[in-house]
């Protein structure tokens, strides 16, 4: 049974996974921006309040991975 995370944290974590495999397919095409993007997006997850409780990285790493299996997550915006 997977963790329950807060939705706007799953949600910050499938716009990272979603921004760093951007960057990887397109490298020189705004290349710049996607880093920034993925600098910020970094740096709300670690700042999270809900890592107060659990900060585990044990957690962090279920949180990966949920995303990337999409269990629990909210409707995306792409």
């Amino acid at each position: 049974m997977p963790l329950p995370f807060p939705p706007d944290l799953l949600q910050l974590q499938l716009d990272a996974i979603r921004t760093y495999e951007d960057l990887a397919r397109h490298p020189h095409i705004g290349a710049t921006v996607l880093r920034r993007r993925l600098i910020t997006l970094s740096q709300a997850l670690a700042a999270h309040p809900y890592w107060a409780e659990t900060g585990s990285t044990a957690a962090r790493v279920a949180l990966r991975r949920q995303a990337r299996a999409g269990v629990g997550t909210p409707a995306v915006k792409r």
